[in-house]
């Protein structure tokens, strides 16, 4: 789907508040209600848009930890980073999963309650037996950009 100004400026305004209504944001874009929302159900359609989320204070929730953690798979072959991934897909406290290139396999980013709770879940991959070489967690002592909008330009 090539995308035109006015669907980059839709996708701007709902990156800066997905909770906008309709006729608010056909008037922030310079359209008339129905032809916004029919722009936007083609974005969603074209899976353009993936969906709308809420976003958390984690301090104010509880006692929430953050870890970042690289691992490193014994071999790869795609069975067994099949059986690695279908596993780490099961963790609710896994909230991001990245295969990547480089010096390690896969990047996760996991959110436990306890300082020791990242260290838990990995002692349960770990004695799994899933084909994890190594690992190295990062724990996360401060978070000086959240969730900064995409860079999307006309």
């Amino acid at each position: 789907m090539k995308l035109d100004r006015i669907d980059l400026k839709i996708l701007r305004r709902l990156q800066a508040d997905g909770r906008i209504s309709n006729v608010e944001l056909a008037d922030a874009v310079g359209l008339s209600a129905s032809p916004c929302l029919a722009r936007v159900k083609k974005l969603e359609a074209a899976g353009i848009i993936c969906g709308y989320e809420t976003q958390f204070d984690l301090a104010k929730l509880g006692n929430f930890v953050t870890a970042y953690v690289q691992v490193v798979l014994k071999n790869h072959r795609r069975a067994e980073a099949q059986k690695f991934e279908k596993a780490v897909l099961r963790i609710r406290e896994v909230v991001e999963f990245h295969m990547v290139n480089g010096k390690f396999d896969y990047l996760m980013k996991i959110v436990a309650v306890g300082y020791d709770g990242p260290a838990r879940i990995l002692e349960q991959m770990w004695q799994a037996d899933l084909g994890i070489q190594s690992y190295s967690v990062f724990m996360v002592s401060a978070t000086p950009i959240r969730n900064q909008s995409l860079p999307i330009d006309d």
